[in-house]
This record gives C-alpha cells, sequence and structure tokens, in this order.
C-alpha cells in the first residue's frame, strides 16, 4: 500500500492491513468487508490478502456482528467489526453494553474483551438519516468502552492499531464527512498513537476551541480567518473515553476562555461535559461563558437540510467573536 499521502479511510485500510500482518489472531467481520471491500471501501484488498477466515462476510445483522465479534474476542482473537454507518450499531447496543462493556469487570479481569468496534460516523455526505448520526456521548456515557475520533489520515493509522492492540473493547468512529477530503503524509509500518492523549492543532493566547472528528477542519478554518483579530488555540481532543482532562484544563487556564465545537445535538452532548470539567477544575481562570456550537435538537434532517444542521466555519468564528468580546 502507500506509504504517504493517505486519505483517512486509506489509512484506516492500511492500519488493519499493517496489523493483520503483525497477528494472525486480528480478525476483520461485517456486512461486504470482504470480497467488496465495504461500503466506504476500507477494507478492500484484505480479502485478497487473507482470506476468507480472517476476513469474513456476515448477514445483514448488526446483534449478530457485535455479538460474533465479542464472542471471537472472549476466545483469544482480536476482531475488529465494521458496522456500515454508526446509526446502525442501535440495534447492536443490547450486545455491546450488557456483554463488551462488562466481561472485564464481571469476570474480575480474568476475561478480556479485546474487540474493536468500527463504524463510520457523522453527517455532511448527504445520505438518509439514520446514515448521518453523531453517538459518541452515547458510548462515552457507558463505561467499558474506549471512544476514539480521530480527525486526520496520520492519527486514524496510529490510533487505529492503538485500538487493535488494547486490552478494552474501543469504539473507533470514523468522520465520513473528512473520508477523503484532504491527504496526509502517513507513516511506514506499524505503529501507536496513544489512546486518551489530545492534539494541539494550533497554539493561541485568546480563546481554546475543543473539538474532534470532522469539525477540526471547520474549526481550524475558522480560527485561520481570525489570523491577526483573534489568536485562537485548537485542541482536538481524538479520544472521548478517557478524555484527555488535563490538556483540556491545561488549555484553558492559558487563555481563560473556550468554545466547544461538535457535530451531535446540544442536549446531553459531550460540550455540556466539557463545560463542567473545565467549571470544576479551572473556574478562577474562567474570563467569560463557554460557548458551544453544535448540531440542533431534532431528528437528523434529509440530505437538503444537511448544510444547517451540521456546524461550520461561519458559526465557530462568531462564537469565538462573542466569547472574547465580553
Amino acid at each position: 500500500m502507500a506509504a504517504d499521502g493517505l486519505t483517512l479511510v486509506e489509512a484506516v485500510a492500511e492500519a488493519m492491513h499493517d496489523e493483520m500482518s503483525e497477528d494472525e489472531s486480528v480478525v476483520v467481520l461485517g456486512e461486504d468487508v470482504g470480497r467488496s471491500g465495504g461500503v466506504f471501501r476500507a477494507t478492500e484488498g484484505l480479502y485478497d490478502a487473507f482470506g476468507p477466515d480472517r476476513v469474513i462476510d456476515t448477514p445483514l445483522t448488526e446483534t449478530g456482528i457485535a455479538g460474533a465479534a465479542i464472542g471471537l474476542a472472549a476466545s483469544g482473537l482480536r476482531p475488529v467489526a465494521e458496522i456500515q454507518f454508526s446509526g446502525f450499531t442501535y440495534a447492536a447496543l443490547e450486545q455491546l453494553y450488557t456483554r463488551a462493556a462488562r466481561m472485564h469487570a464481571r469476570s474480575r479481569g480474568q476475561f478480556p474483551c479485546r474487540m474493536v468496534l468500527r463504524a463510520p460516523f457523522g453527517g455532511g455526505v448527504r445520505a438518509p438519516d439514520l446514515h448521518g448520526e453523531s453517538m459518541e456521548a452515547i458510548f462515552v456515557h457507558h463505561p467499558g468502552f474506549k471512544v476514539v475520533v480521530p480527525s486526520t489520515p496520520r492519527d486514524a493509522k496510529g490510533l487505529l492499531i492503538a485500538a487493535i492492540r488494547d486490552p478494552d473493547p474501543v469504539v473507533f468512529l470514523e468522520p465520513k464527512k473528512v473520508y477523503r477530503s484532504f491527504r496526509e503524509a502517513v507513516p511506514e509500518g506499524p505503529y501507536e498513537l496513544p489512546i486518551g492523549e489530545a492534539a494541539v492543532r494550533r497554539e493561541g493566547e485568546d480563546v481554546s476551541v475543543f473539538t474532534w472528528g470532522a469539525m477540526t477542519r471547520p474549526t481550524l478554518a475558522a480560527a485561520d480567518e481570525l489570523e491577526g483579530e483573534v489568536d485562537v488555540e485548537v485542541v482536538d481532543l481524538r479520544t472521548l473515553s478517557p478524555m484527555d482532562r488535563g490538556a483540556i484544563v491545561d488549555s484553558f487556564r492559558k487563555t481563560g476562555r473556550a468554545v466547544v465545537v461538535h457535530e451531535a445535538p446540544r442536549t446531553g452532548g459531550l460540550a455540556g461535559e466539557i463545560t463542567a470539567l473545565i467549571q470544576e477544575e479551572a473556574l478562577y481562570y474562567q474570563e467569560a461563558p463557554i460557548a458551544r456550537v453544535t448540531g440542533w435538537d431534532t431528528v437528523y434532517p434529509l440530505y437538503d437540510l444537511e448544510d444547517f444542521q451540521l456546524p461550520n466555519a461561519t458559526r465557530v468564528r462568531e462564537a469565538i467573536r462573542d466569547v472574547v468580546s465580553v
């Protein structure tokens, strides 16, 4: 596979290829992941390289995919299960909540559940409503999972390899809006990036903006547009559980102002959790109310209204201006 200039989805494919080459216990399963190469081609080439015993086409059953992955993990393998769109994961939540998340605690540490659940995540590709969900808060709220959302090709490869090697079940949400929107140099061969560590994408002194996944791009665009007017720090959280609380608090203590950007609906979203964390850990550094730029509290709309649902650089820019004007 190409060693550099990869898109995010190509980096995902390369991570699985490299890790399957390194470790025979890694298997991939899901709907159309074999001969077809997956609905977004994230598993393209794996079937030819590793065969049907390790790249397994499943029936159309998300509950079955999750249950099979849990069983494979309990048998000592390292399954990487693909759900075609994150919104389809609702059908598999019973298996994930009552089996995968609890296996380690229920067995008092005797049986880890080494599995990764991958899913294209979020909106922005003009798909029907159930294909555009941003359901990260559902997984973060339930203990037992690690929840990872990369925003760049380099991060996608390093974090997915770390997820496959992790002893805990990892929900790996891939922002499909940026699957093919840009390329980035990606190191050859397997490498890990630490789960639970945020990345400062842009240093700044006036305001901190916390975001992840596809929202990182419009956030950086807004920061660039404000160059010379506001000095914006952009922190890409990359992992939502465990969240890098230290990076959030350190950035806020430096700037005293914050905006949180995510595409999930506002009510019950992680922007509220991050705001509460700042209140608990850095209240006396606060110079202004914290702003949230989020999706609206509505069922995800059909594609004609999708651009209105998703935060964009204009909304982020105006929120930053509001916060620094106080």
